[in-house]
């Protein structure tokens, strides 16, 4: 028996999300399917991060155990001949046997990308959110500092959560513009339930200014989910990078 990491890239747009629902395409179903045809042998992966519906991934990380003598790094190969062209596998190695993606040190980093200008552009439109409201960065970044380092994210977390605590911690956050796009970044230890795509959300509303940016302490202060602005779509969000230590 040995363990086997991959790391994933995948478009959300045609998934319910990374985790297996009855009736639901998702992105951990495939590959679950797509393994246990390749190693004639029922395989049950278990992902770092669980992305929701519509989210793109460029490097989530699953593992699995398996009895097969097929090289771990060769899996990779064998795999993307049999996953939608929307799920690629970018590698795939040997590890620990007690390496478990969610219980060790890691930090994430989310992208949220917004389309600001007169008109939509459809190639565009499945990976940024389109707004033709005017945005101001400068007020977006004064917004984004207050929610660096360690906070009770209540207010930033789906209603819909069921995680023991709302305390998360914030390495980093930045809002930059280039051209027609905005981008922003944001890298912590882990993430709540729609979190990123409520601050995504929240730091919009600073930008169009109907919220002033030192409002954001008295939103984390609320511990309430009605207090902060509204779920940025799905459609703008990449996981973009993920490290362990």
């Amino acid at each position: 028996m040995k363990r086997v990491k991959l790391v994933v890239a995948y478009d959300g747009t045609a998934y319910r999300g990374w985790q297996v629902q009855p009736g639901a395409d998702t992105i951990e179903g495939e590959l679950n399917k797509a393994l246990s045809a390749l190693l004639k042998e029922e395989i049950w992966v278990i992902g770092a991060s669980r992305t929701d519906s519509g989210v793109h991934a460029l490097c989530n990380v699953a593992v699995f155990d398996t009895n097969a003598r097929m090289p771990a790094e060769k899996i990779s190969y064998a795999l993307n001949q049999r996953l939608p062209e929307d799920i690629r596998v970018q590698d795939s190695r040997e590890v620990a046997a007690d390496f478990h993606p969610r219980r060790c040190n890691s930090r994430k980093t989310y992208e949220y990308r917004i389309l600001n200008r007169e008109f939509p552009m459809p190639t565009k439109r499945l990976y940024a959110y389109f707004t033709y409201v005017p945005l101001d960065v400068g007020k977006m970044k004064q917004a984004a500092a207050y929610l660096v380092g360690e906070h009770d994210f209540k207010s930033f977390c789906s209603t819909a959560s069921a995680a023991e605590s709302t305390i998360r911690t914030i390495y980093e956050l930045t809002v930059d513009k280039t051209g027609e796009e905005i981008l922003v970044r944001v890298s912590g230890s882990g993430f709540l339930y729609n979190m990123v795509r409520i601050i995504a959300g929240t730091l919009m509303e600073a930008g169009k200014g109907s919220l002033a940016p030192e409002r954001m302490e008295e939103i984390l202060k609320a511990r309430d989910r009605k207090a902060a602005g509204p779920t940025a779509p799905a459609c703008g969000l990449t996981l973009a990078k993920y490290e362990f230590w």
